[in-house]
């Protein structure tokens, strides 16, 4: 039997490797690898919903004139960036302006007119007293008084109405953003009603999800949730829920409209990509700790472990463990089981660990 196996090659190799092997991983000549590590600590166990949605603005809309009328020119293009109360286009108003100038001219004839009224009473109230000018002369100047102004009033109102008439030829931008359209030219006749323009906002958008008929009752205004734009997939902005719609979305799908809001703008949020919302929902009862992301190792199969330090007699050991996770944010991830509160986890140096391996505990390097 002895011969057979020192003839085998295989046989020959193999033990020998075993035996340097061992020697090699706990020779006490060995050096042992210096690891930082971090202490686990507890928190209120709770779980994530992901829920996928388009970015929308919170004001789009498809601008119209107020006027029928000739386009006399465009003055903004598709991605054109306008502040409100700019101009975007102008109607030919050159019938309008004369029909305006016109009314100008009336407010004009009728103040003359009001003001010889006034005139012809301030001169006749004396005279009555004096017995120089009948009572009804008075009267009837006082009455023609009254109608010149009212006159004038009215061709203040026709005056005032020509003005905005003229106006209304420009077409101004109601609120800061985006022209996203640009649906006539000079030269076109449009009418009110039919858009020429559309103009979104980019101060303020938000993010509509369908929540599932399993979750949406644990959904509450005061819910932690935060946005993960795809265009950045690495950021995490805090967000709020501003709607919950709890009416179906109707086909059979038992989802329902959960609207969600960023506290505060961002480059990275623009109206038509694409987001994610990150609700955390607490189970009542439950606990788990938080450790730091990079204490986490990524299996093949999807599933992550730790090393946890133990005690052992050469000092601390490296012990690898399988855990469960739950909440990620950018620094820390929950770990709902394999990790105790107060135990401490290896977040640098882990990558040459193995199993049961002694290491030498250092301080985070500045």
């Amino acid at each position: 039997m002895s011969l057979q196996f020192l003839s085998s090659p295989a046989g020959f190799r193999f033990r020998p490797f075993v035996i340097v092997a061992a020697a090699f991983a706990f020779s006490p000549c060995w050096g042992q690898t210096e690891v930082v590590v971090a202490s686990a600590v507890a928190s209120e166990a709770a779980h994530e919903l992901r829920l996928s949605g388009t970015l929308t603005p919170e004001q789009r809309s498809g601008l119209s004139p107020r006027v029928d009328g000739l386009v006399a020119e465009v003055l903004v293009d598709a991605g054109d960036a306008v502040g409100a109360g700019d101009a975007l286009l102008k109607l030919d108003a050159t019938l309008a302006e004369a029909i305006r100038r016109g009314s100008d001219a009336r407010v004009k004839q009728a103040r003359a007119v009001r003001d010889e009224a006034r005139r012809r009473v301030d001169e006749a109230r004396p005279l009555v007293p004096q017995n120089t000018l009948p009572k009804t002369e008075l009267e009837a100047r006082v009455a023609a008084l009254a109608q010149a102004e009212a006159a004038l009033v009215a061709a203040q109102a026709s005056a005032s109405e020509q003005s905005e008439l003229v106006r209304r030829h420009v077409l101004s931008a109601p609120f800061d953003g985006v022209v996203t359209a640009k649906r006539t030219e000079a030269g076109e006749w449009v009418t009110r009603g039919n858009p020429v323009l559309d103009l979104v906002s980019l101060d303020a958008v938000r993010l509509d999800v369908q929540a599932p008929q399993e979750t949406f009752a644990s959904l509450r205004d005061d819910t932690p949730v935060q946005l993960i734009p795809d265009t950045l997939p690495d950021t995490l902005l805090d967000a709020r829920i501003t709607a919950r719609v709890p009416v179906g979305g109707g086909s059979g799908s038992r989802t329902f409209l959960v609207r969600v809001v960023p506290l505060e703008s961002n480059t990275a949020l623009f109206p038509g990509t694409s987001a994610t919302a990150v609700f955390r929902l607490t189970r009542p009862g439950a606990s788990a700790v938080e450790i730091p992301r990079d204490a986490l190792l990524r299996h093949p199969d999807g599933g992550f472990s730790v090393f946890v330090i133990e005690k052992g007699e050469q000092g601390s050991v490296a012990r690898r463990r399988q855990v469960s996770t739950g909440r990620n944010s950018i620094e820390t991830v929950e770990i709902l089981q394999g990790v105790a509160a107060d135990e401490s986890v290896i977040v640098r140096g882990k990558e040459v660990l193995r199993d049961g391996e002694t290491v030498r505990i250092v301080a985070p390097k500045s």
